[in-house]
């Protein structure tokens, strides 16, 4: 759970600085915040979430 919200965060303050970047649009963060929803309901969930785990076991081990 810690690294969940923890990843959660990292994401949200990548996407807040490229939007103040002028990089990405509002439109643009919107549509790729809602594709994140839908796709955390099918069944590639899973291995998504043991992808992201594995990373940050790898980047705890460095």
């Amino acid at each position: 759970m810690v690294l969940t919200v923890s990843a959660a965060v990292l994401l949200a303050v990548v996407v807040i600085v490229l939007m103040k970047g002028g990089y990405v649009r509002f439109g643009s963060m919107l549509a790729c915040t809602l594709f994140g929803f839908t796709l955390a309901s099918t069944g590639l969930a899973p291995l998504i979430n043991s992808t992201l785990t594995s990373f940050a076991h790898i980047a705890a081990s460095l």
